[in-house]
């Protein structure tokens, strides 16, 4: 009997009002509009696509983020969601691999503002190295095996990824209020 032991990946769901984020908010009506992946629930190292310089808007793109510093610390009223998503070490890994080949190799990557305006238009815009925030926690959720979207990457809003199964809330509320709480470990 082959037993495989289950980790946890964090996906945070983020509304820091930065001018993109209050344009997509009046376009959806999605309240959380940006989302990124941690592998621990401190929060230091997450993972995402959006601003490279907190104080410039349009040098997007691959970016580790920190709920506690850069745009976060920038915007101190950002409100987030937290969920914990139960995977397997297998899954983990792989989503771990995926993680460090974008480090590697993150000054080939943009930001994909046009992909943006797909979404609106139900039309995906797939370019190459570009992505958006919720396009890219989706891709490396597809290609895990965590997660199998009936949509493309390219036409992901951020609302779509709360639909993913094994999945725990642990938090909602502003950003700088959260702390690490027993048993969300």
């Amino acid at each position: 009997m082959c037993f495989m032991s289950s980790k946890y990946v964090y996906l945070v769901f983020a509304k820091t009002g930065t001018w993109l984020s209050r344009i997509l908010y009046a376009f959806s009506g999605i309240k959380y509009v940006h989302s990124s992946i941690s592998f621990d629930n401190s929060f230091t190292k997450m993972y995402s696509f959006g601003r490279i310089n907190p104080n410039n808007p349009f040098s997007g793109g691959f970016v580790q983020e920190s709920l506690f510093d850069g745009v976060y610390k920038k915007f101190p009223k950002s409100e987030c969601m937290i969920y914990k998503v139960k995977i397997t070490e297998e899954q983990y890994y792989a989503l771990e691999d995926q993680i460090n080949s974008f480090m590697n190799e993150k000054d080939r990557y943009r930001y994909n503002f046009l992909g943006l305006f797909g979404i609106l238009l139900n039309m995906p815009i797939k370019r190459e190295n570009h992505y958006f925030c919720s396009q890219f926690v989706s891709k490396i959720l597809m290609e895990s095996n965590v997660y199998d979207f009936e949509k493309t990457p390219e036409l992901i809003r951020t609302n779509d990824l709360f639909q993913i199964k094994n999945k725990e809330i642990i938090w909602e509320g502003f950003a700088n209020e959260y702390c690490i709480v027993p048993g969300n470990l």
